[in-house]
């Protein structure tokens, strides 16, 4: 892993984390402590890098705390807006990235959309293709004439495009 991808992977874990957190869902310990481990090897420089890499089974609880600190050393600190709205239009965003960059499935990714985000916004036209092809996916059978590659394939692709059409802030009601 080159240094630039394990800097991001830690810049993604941190998104991940926030966005865990204001959902319900936490990162385990044991991937903090390994992007810590594979950022160590990567050569990334931070005071607190070896200590989270170091980290035993039974420091597990440590991770948390020190992979913070990690992200802060680094400027990477990731912080959620604080409106909830906001934060829903961040997690679209954030999951069509996933999607579109091949590091989430395009199924979960658009699943993920429309139930955290399009469901919860009140169905904003701009996530409706991928809404759209998440429903055709859940309700797909084989004597359809489109394959399930072709509807992953219409997701990515609607990834894509809802990355160009939605600003980085959250677009006005």
């Amino acid at each position: 892993m080159t240094r630039t991808e394990a800097i991001r992977r830690l810049r993604m874990l941190a998104k991940e984390r926030a966005f865990g957190c204001q959902m319900g869902r936490q990162v385990g310990s044991d991937r903090l402590i390994q992007t810590g481990l594979d950022a160590l090897l990567a050569n990334v420089d931070s005071p607190s890098i070896p200590l989270l890499a170091g980290l035993g089974k039974k420091e597990e609880p440590e991770a948390p705390e020190l992979f913070d600190r990690v992200v802060d050393e680094l400027g990477l600190t990731y912080r959620l807006p604080v409106d909830l709205d906001d934060a829903r239009w961040a997690l679209a965003r954030w999951w069509a990235l996933l999607i579109a960059d091949g590091d989430v499935d395009p199924a979960t990714g658009a699943d993920m959309i429309w139930v955290e985000a399009a469901m919860e916004l009140g169905y904003p036209e701009v996530l409706q293709p991928i809404v759209e092809w998440a429903i055709i996916l859940g309700d797909w059978n084989e004597e359809w004439d489109i394959t399930i590659d072709e509807i992953r394939s219409n997701i990515l692709t609607a990834a894509h495009d809802l990355l160009t059409r939605l600003p980085q802030s959250p677009p006005e009601p």
